[in-house]
């Protein structure tokens, strides 16, 4: 079936603030990963539609702690570049006083450095240019004080020489963008095409009012004018299923043609519209007209990305998709699978609708959890021969309710299915043993969702043990539901 890619996310889940640069044929992209370690997932691809993930960047406690960030806090944004042969990764850990470093590698799978960290730099958003004069320019979002305009304006984009190699400011950070006039100008980035040097900027929020900004100069550090179009790219204020869109990058074709990344939502339901796939990557075509940058949404994508997997943890290492919000991931269990503790392991959600299975022992104290965050989570565990359903929405937390398991083996359930009140879905939660398939408890979708939890991330599918004692996981398989 050909889709739409102005509708279908080319990266679906929970993969926001895209960046991507292309080395020969092949294309790399990493996405914000806020408290969830391993850090930064990193994709491949040949086409830009079609992505597969080679690993994660941060994969090491010296250069992210597991288990150390709350809630939506952690890495933010970002920006992967390769120059002589080497990528830099530049990010943000808000965690450490909004501390950027650089980290670096010759095989984007890994391993990556150390992180090389730009002290009492502050703000977020960073992004890595290479001047004319080959001097390395870091461009961020700047929310310091001293950087403060005359019109009183924070947050602005900010500019300074670095060395990459020593981690040091060679001069004091200047104001080079004030923004087209929306609010929270962000998420920088600088390119050189012709004779211009073009500042893409989110502005207007990663909420409903989110856009793309563009402006230029002659200089890489200014003065900018901005586009006369701007914003070259929103969907606010329309009814389009994609909303939020912004927080750009682009990227260059072997052909010289060029192409944008951006994030979305697809929210769903009554309004406001509730969105809990988190904020997802998205493609679109971009012209130049006047040498301005033309943003088209007329890509076409000739299948949906294949989001299904099953995983019986036979190899030594996880997969890359598996990652952690509170601590280091587990090892594998002495009788096969894999021995899940107190702190979770979890796969973001890919799709609108779908259908997860954990296989685990009856004997086991486990719970498998969709999470939004420590106070919006939905669980099913399982313990002393009963499956149980709970919630948690802000500071309430219930049973909702049980049945028995039976057997040796049994597999926790949990579906997202069409709303059956004015949510996004409905998630319900059941288990499959030895007297078959039977449900126990359906929720609304909407109390994990953004619009009511608040925070930039997405849901997840988490499994944990309950107690300390860890808890045997044999096999899960994660299916997508219709058609999204």
């Amino acid at each position: 079936m050909i889709r739409d890619a102005a509708t279908t996310p080319v990266i679906p889940g929970f993969f926001p603030d895209p960046s991507a640069c292309r080395v020969g044929e092949d294309y790399f992209l990493v996405n914000s990963s806020f408290e969830y370690a391993p850090g930064i997932p990193i994709r491949r691809s040949r086409d830009l539609l079609t992505w597969t993930q080679i690993g994660n960047v941060l994969t090491r406690e010296a250069q992210f702690p597991a288990g150390v960030s709350e809630a939506s806090r952690g890495i933010y944004a970002p920006t992967i570049r390769h120059r002589d042969g080497t990528f830099f990764v530049v990010v943000t850990n808000v965690e450490r006083g909004d501390e950027q470093f650089v980290v670096t590698a010759t095989d984007p799978a890994g391993p990556w450095s150390d992180p090389i960290v730009f002290p009492g730099l502050g703000g977020i958003d960073p992004d890595l240019a290479w001047g004319d004069d080959g001097r390395c320019v870091l461009t961020y979002c700047a929310l310091d004080e001293a950087l403060r305009p005359e019109d009183g304006s924070l947050p602005v984009i900010a500019q300074v020489h670095v060395d990459l190699d020593r981690g040091v400011l060679l001069d004091e950070p200047r104001v080079i963008w004030r923004g087209s006039g929306l609010a929270h100008p962000e998420g920088p980035h600088l390119y050189r095409r012709g004779e211009w040097w073009y500042l893409l900027t989110a502005e207007g929020g990663t909420e409903r009012g989110h856009a793309v900004c563009v402006a230029r100069s002659r200089a890489i550090d200014g003065p900018f004018e901005a586009a006369p179009a701007n914003p070259i790219f929103s969907r606010r204020s329309t009814g389009f299923p994609v909303q939020n869109t912004g927080h750009a990058d682009l990227v260059e074709r072997p052909d010289g043609s060029w192409a944008m990344v951006y994030l979305g939502v697809r929210p769903r339901g009554f309004t406001p519209g509730f969105h809990v796939a988190g904020r997802e990557t998205f493609l679109a075509r971009v012209a130049w007209v006047d040498d301005w940058p033309v943003v088209h949404t007329d890509d076409v994508l000739l299948e949906r990305p294949n989001t299904a997997f099953t995983d019986d943890f036979a190899t030594a290492d996880l997969h890359p998709r598996w990652v952690s919000p509170d601590g280091p991931l587990p090892d594998r269990h002495p009788a096969g699978g894999v021995a899940v503790g107190p702190h979770e392991i979890a796969v973001r959600v890919r799709d609108l609708r779908w259908r997860f299975e954990a296989r685990v022992d009856a004997s086991a104290a486990v719970a498998l959890r969709v999470r939004l965050d420590e106070h919006h989570w939905y669980a099913i565990t399982l313990q002393a021969e009963t499956a149980e359903v709970r919630a948690r929405i802000g500071p309430l937390e219930a049973s909702i309710g049980s049945a028995p398991a039976t057997g040796d083996v049994v597999t926790l359930l949990v579906e997202a299915v069409d709303a059956t009140h004015d949510g996004p879905d409905d998630l319900r939660f059941g288990v499959l043993d030895e007297d078959g398939e039977r449900w126990i408890a359906a929720l609304d979708g909407r109390y994990l969702s953004t619009e009511v939890a608040g925070g930039f991330t997405g849901r997840v599918l988490g499994l944990r043990a309950v107690g300390s004692t860890p808890a045997r996981v044999t096999g899960v398989r994660y299916l997508p539901l219709g058609d999204d």
